[in-house]
């Protein structure tokens, strides 16, 4: 079945007719879809400009690492000791850098972002070069790893997270892909925040060579799954300039994204198209914009008993206060209005979702929610009451 499923894609990709899985590069003098060996700066000033809808790099870390670690057992600890990592010093990491930041910008379109993951040994250094060069940061995430590796010495604290930097190409760029409703969707209903938890890459995720681990930095696939959902759409082409082990490309495959990775060494490369062939794409993901919920109007959530009238709602924890009035407005200082309204006057904005403002009190858990959870209780309510009908009539 397998087998089945990774033929009919490969005959969908193709197909001259199919350009939606496949993104058609202008005046493409490389193929999507591949990996390209060599320096990634010397790569990137020499494919077509504007070629990327997104870059992710996860450049090295340069560590400086002294000396080995080793475990309370003795037992030498499997860090980042590769060659790839070392430096002569902070001026020419910086050098390296600016270089392949500025070689990533050139190949990014003009809607497209980047992401760059770091730890605290280079992250700072990489987003103030961003901003030398003209990248705009639109927000910057913690991956919060539930499983990290301890500080042995106990000299430090344990580092538990790195961080990544989200860029658009200027301030002055207006459109870039960012699915909002998607990563909602995703997280339950709510905005998705800015702390991710992930475990770190381990298990048969993990690839391995005689038993060892073959890249010292392979990242989980759940964390490029979630970058490559909210900012790429299916058929673009996203660029790793630091392939690696190849997790960039294994999940562009599966999501239904193109991708051109860059790599010197042969062994990652090796390991890295073995890995991508493997995957079977999901084609679900074709078309992954969450269909829209059902509309429901705050009347509904007074009617269902959700709330009364004369209750509270609060914006900030009781610094603003609005009362509910029976015909699904609110009132606050005597402003009387829709939950969108209102809070519109209040913050002195000139729009507001109030499902995502306003909160109530919630005597069950003894704390503030946001009243768009109560939406969704009676968009289930609404299930239930449509399941029974249903019921009923087969009865």
């Amino acid at each position: 079945m397998a087998a089945k499923l990774l033929a009919t894609y490969k005959e969908m990709t193709h197909s001259p007719s199919n350009h939606r899985f496949m993104s058609q590069i202008p005046n493409l003098s490389v193929k999507c879809d591949t990996i390209l060996q060599g320096d990634c700066v010397e790569i990137m000033q020499s494919i077509p400009k504007g070629c990327a809808d997104m870059v992710f790099a996860d450049p090295p870390y340069n560590l400086q690492l002294k000396q080995d670690l080793f475990r309370p057992n003795q037992s030498q600890v499997d860090g980042v000791d590769d060659h790839w990592d070392q430096f002569e010093g902070f001026q020419a990491y910086d050098t390296f850098t600016r270089e392949w930041l500025s070689a990533c910008r050139r190949v990014l379109r003009d809607t497209g972002t980047i992401w760059v993951i770091g730890s605290y040994h280079n992250i700072f250094r990489v987003g103030a070069i961003m901003q030398d060069l003209g990248y705009w940061i639109l927000n910057d995430a913690i991956w919060v790893k539930s499983n990290p590796m301890p500080n042995f010495r106990g000299v430090r604290l344990c580092n538990a997270h790195e961080t990544l930097i989200w860029a658009k190409k200027s301030e002055k760029q207006k459109t870039y892909t960012f699915n909002y409703k998607l990563l909602k969707s995703d997280n339950d209903g709510l905005q998705m925040r800015s702390d991710w938890y992930f475990p770190i890459c381990s298990g048969p995720e993990r690839l391995r060579d005689q038993g060892n681990k073959l890249h010292s930095t392979q990242k989980p696939e759940a964390l490029l799954e979630r970058i490559i959902r909210g900012c790429s759409r299916p058929g673009d082409v996203v660029l790793d300039p630091f392939f690696g082990s190849g997790t960039t490309g294994a999940v562009a495959k599966r999501l239904g994204r193109s991708y051109i990775g860059i790599e010197r060494e042969q062994a990652y490369i090796d390991a890295a198209r073995k890995r991508i062939e493997d995957v079977i794409p999901e084609f679900a993901h074709l078309h992954e914009e969450p269909p829209k919920p059902e509309r429901v109007p705050f009347k509904e959530i007074l009617e269902r008993g959700l709330l009364r009238s004369g209750d509270s709602l609060f914006i900030g924890k009781k610094r603003i206060v609005a009362e509910v009035l029976p015909e699904g407005l609110l009132r606050s200082n005597g402003f009387v209005g829709s939950i969108h309204r209102v809070g519109a006057h209040v913050l002195g904005l000139p729009a507001c979702n109030g499902w995502e403002h306003w909160l109530y009190w919630d005597a069950e858990t003894n704390g503030y929610r946001i009243i768009d959870e109560l939406r969704t209780r009676a968009r289930n309510l609404r299930a239930e009451t449509a399941s029974m009908r249903i019921d009923n009539s087969i009865v």
